[in-house]
């Protein structure tokens, strides 16, 4: 029996990888880009530790190639999800149990394996089927993964670790259990390290899932998940369940063993889960948790002493790395009019400079989205820019799918800060500037805080300290994650916990102990050495 008490020491974040022309990692990308792309292959269901094919399947293909097929994968219907429920519960009796150091030594393993053995495999799935170049991927599929397995051993070790205090003769503890049920991990297309945390971090505290993967980011999925049996996951602990979301939300919302749900996706689907969930309450054994990331119209506000180049290089960034498919990507700026033909000046050299191509060819700065529905709905709001005598578009705007799933950088400007490209959450490389008067700072800072229903990510740019403090408060509830001087896209675990309110999620804070200690169900135990044996009190003696 191991009675150490152990305690995971505070890592370091992942190092990222240049890719730089000569470069070992390089080399080794570029072959594993061209096995994984020459050789498709088959994905199934992966059930209490199983293969499970149901002949009902799908393509994956190449967003900036979308002739190429990559992949064959396995849809489940209500059978192969009721399979995955069981299995995930049977597995719960033993998980749950074991000693969460053990628990914890499969994550660092999971890590290791991504950092050596896997990394160029995982980086190039994603480049291949969630169209990231090879800097996007290194630090999405690599190092945010790998950082968020190594950092959670870290936070349960402080979490266990937080005890209560205990009086004379006796002695208090605070057991961490798992939820009683399973958890519904929904993970999106444009990040793999959030489908490894969506699952990983509840299973890190004992518990157990059912995984739907977004359809567009199967092979890197499914790459994940034999990784971390290979790092020793036992069965039925991680259920890899890709299929339709009705189909399969019909199935689990039944459940009367839903224990949570671990999600990120669209404000819309997040808010009919809590809804069904309310309306089914009496249906589950305890409160399903309910944690999940949504939407964002995440901005960039300047004041007129904003050093002009690096909000540019900011919009540039924050805008149209990825084509804009962060949940933190930029999306609309609030622009002084005396800075704003320096600013557009910068942009328009920037964007000059960008090319756009095939996620194989690594001197691009811009891919592909992500499929054709994407595609069409990031186009039809640029359409409605160019057709509206409220907005110009004065970087790029236009758009093409007959090979790949290309949209230009855009950058369009309106006179009316409420124009459609102002308030609805796009996806996609466009960013909409609102030109406001200088002596209208602070109405506008107001009129920032106030246009969206989300409040993610924002940033503010002043060199004039008070302003810049003045906008800091203005915005408080405007953004869980705010960014001084920079662009607001990046996050980093452990230093910039990622989350945010109103209708972008419950700030749950990934990257954090926050999130962790959602995926507990504590229980105080308190053991008295010498109870009493007389029901009477001092104070009942007679004087």
């Amino acid at each position: 029996m191991n009675n150490a008490i152990f305690s995971f020491p505070h890592p370091a974040n992942e190092p990222i990888k240049s890719y730089a022309p000569g470069s070992a990692e390089r080399n080794e990308l570029k072959a594993k880009i061209e096995e994984l792309k020459n050789n498709p292959i088959e994905i199934p269901l992966i059930i209490g530790g199983k293969e499970v094919r149901t002949g009902n399947t799908g393509k994956v293909v190449m967003p900036t190639n979308h002739g190429h097929v990559l992949a064959t994968y396995h849809n489940a219907g209500p059978e192969e999800v009721q399979m995955a429920i069981d299995a995930a519960m049977e597995a719960r009796k033993i998980w749950s149990e074991m000693p969460w150091v053990e628990r914890a030594s499969i994550t660092l393993k999971a890590a290791e394996l991504i950092a050596t053995k896997y990394r160029a495999t995982l980086n190039a799935a994603t480049m291949l089927g969630q169209g990231k170049n090879p800097f996007q991927a290194e630090i999405d599929s690599a190092c945010e993964t790998i950082d968020f397995l190594r950092f959670n051993a870290h936070y349960a070790s402080q979490i266990y670790a937080q005890q209560p205090s205990s009086s004379p003769g006796v002695i208090n503890r605070m057991e961490y259990r798992a939820l009683e049920g399973f958890v519904f991990a929904l993970s999106p297309f444009n990040f793999t390290a959030i489908a490894s945390n969506l699952n990983m971090s509840p299973v890190l505290m004992g518990n157990v899932t059912v995984w739907k993967p977004a359809t567009t980011a199967i092979l890197s999925n499914y790459y994940l998940m034999k990784i971390f049996e290979e790092a020793g996951l036992p069965a039925g602990v991680i259920n890899f369940v890709p299929g339709k979301g009705s189909t399969i939300g019909k199935v689990i919302f039944d459940s009367p063993n839903l224990g949570g749900i671990h999600f990120t996706g669209s404000t819309n689907t997040f808010q009919q889960f809590w809804k069904i969930i309310g309306n089914t309450m009496t249906r589950y054994k305890s409160y399903p948790r309910i944690v999940g990331e949504t939407g964002g119209k995440d901005f960039i506000f300047a004041h007129k002493s904003a050093d002009v180049k690096a909000l540019a290089t900011a919009i540039t960034r924050g805008a149209f790395e990825y084509q804009g498919q962060k949940c933190s990507a930029a999306s609309r700026a609030y622009i002084p009019n005396s800075i704003w033909p320096a600013v557009e000046k910068f942009v328009k050299a920037d964007v000059a400079d960008f090319t756009m191509g095939c996620v194989t060819e690594f001197s691009h700065f811009m891919n592909a989205v992500i499929d054709e529905s994407a595609f069409d709905s990031i186009a039809n709001y640029i359409e409605m820019a160019k057709s509206s005598d409220k907005a110009e578009i004065v970087v790029g705007g236009a758009y093409d799918k007959s090979v790949g799933y290309f949209i230009e950088p855009t950058v369009i400007k309106v006179t009316d800060p409420h124009f459609v490209t102002m308030e609805e959450e796009i996806f996609g490389p466009v960013i909409t500037v609102y030109v406001y008067d200088d002596e209208a700072y602070e109405e506008t800072l107001e009129l920032c805080d106030q246009t969206s229903p989300y409040a993610l990510t924002g940033a503010i740019f002043s060199q004039d300290r008070y302003e810049l403090l003045k906008g800091y408060n203005a915005l408080r509830n405007s953004a869980g994650n705010f960014y001084l001087n920079d662009k607001p896209t990046g996050a980093v675990v452990d230093q910039q916990p990622f989350g945010g309110g109103r209708g972008s999620g419950t700030n749950d804070k990934a990257g954090s102990y926050l999130n962790l200690i959602r995926w507990t169900n504590p229980r105080t135990v308190k053991e008295t050495l010498v109870p009493p044996v007389n029901y009477r009190y001092p104070f009942l003696d007679k004087e």
